[in-house]
């Protein structure tokens, strides 16, 4: 039997006008976090111009005479630009790919957990790194790994400098990293496993569905968007290699994997005072992160039908 009844006309659309009239409440709050981005974001986006020019402090920004692409042309023309740029990228592409993962394998096991206050306290453990300073990680980790007296030369019975030697500390960055934040990084995703509707689970129990089928079928597929929004806001900051671990367990003996673009411009900008240098190499920087941040947001858009950016 069909209905007779009939859609209405949409209801018009209102005026920006209107709506903030409406809404003028929440309009004035937005203001604060607005002002806030434009003065602090937006306005010192003009001192990016100090990277064409040869900026002299006495002179300022538009007494400094323009020389164009000089510093980006001797950036690449220097015989370490090769290296760092790899390293750069070797050491963010490694932890991307170690380090993504992790979160969201802790997240599903931790959601299977039925003892609440077990499952507090695994969640406390997890997440207490994070609020450790990088100073203090970077101390434990050159505590453990002395070459006397340090826990994992005691365990393993030798006696390895394990910092003085460049093919060790990839290794000894992305594991510090991933024991720091990994347990943080599970917060977002478990807040999304808590929204996923129950009656899926007792249906799949009902079907005789086992605990990794649940996972597979239910729970994999609730994260997954979140999973892709992640991943695109990393790879939009696949450049930024953490300046302050990097500088801190640098070494002269392991510059060969240590020396990234990040440690770089510090070591030209704030020891050297070469601005217009640093300004050229961190702008660079910039640049190939925002590329590919469109770049894993269109493959993403490919595939999930999902545009986040």
């Amino acid at each position: 039997m069909k209905s007779n009844t009939t859609k209405g006309p949409a209801a018009p659309k209102k005026s920006l006008g209107a709506r903030i009239r409406e809404n003028w409440q929440l309009y004035l709050l937005l203001i604060i976090p607005v002002v806030l981005t434009f003065v602090y974001k937006y306005i010192p986006m003009y001192g990016i111009q100090i990277a064409f020019r040869d900026y002299k402090a006495g002179r300022g920004i538009w007494g400094s005479e323009w020389v164009g692409m000089y510093w980006f042309e001797r950036f690449f023309n220097s015989p370490n630009a090769a290296r760092m740029i790899k390293n750069t990228l070797l050491l963010s592409l490694y932890a991307l790919l170690w380090g993504f993962p992790i979160p969201i394998i802790l997240s599903l096991c931790i959601n299977q957990l039925r003892f609440k206050r077990y499952k507090r306290t695994i969640q406390t453990v997890l997440y207490a790194p994070h609020f450790i300073s990088t100073m203090v990680v970077c101390g434990m980790i050159r505590i453990f790994l002395s070459p006397s007296g340090g826990l994992i030369n005691l365990i393993a019975g030798t006696s390895v400098d394990f910092l003085t030697e460049s093919r060790w500390f990839r290794t000894i960055y992305i594991v510090s990293g991933i024991w720091q934040d990994a347990g943080w990084g599970c917060i977002i995703y478990l807040a999304t496993l808590s929204s996923v509707d129950s009656s899926l689970y007792e249906a799949a129990k009902v079907d005789g569905a086992s605990v990794f089928q649940r996972i597979l079928n239910i729970d994999i597929p609730a994260l997954l968007p979140m999973a892709m929004l992640n991943l695109i806001m990393s790879a939009g900051s696949l450049m930024n290699v953490g300046f302050e671990k990097a500088w801190l367990l640098q070494t002269d003996l392991n510059k060969a994997t240590s020396d990234v673009i990040a440690v770089y411009v510090y070591q030209l900008g704030i020891e050297q005072a070469k601005y217009s240098f640093s300004t050229a190499i961190g702008l660079f920087n910039t640049v190939v992160n925002l590329i590919l941040l469109f770049a894993v947001n269109y493959i993403s858009k490919k595939f999930n039908e999902v545009d986040f950016v």
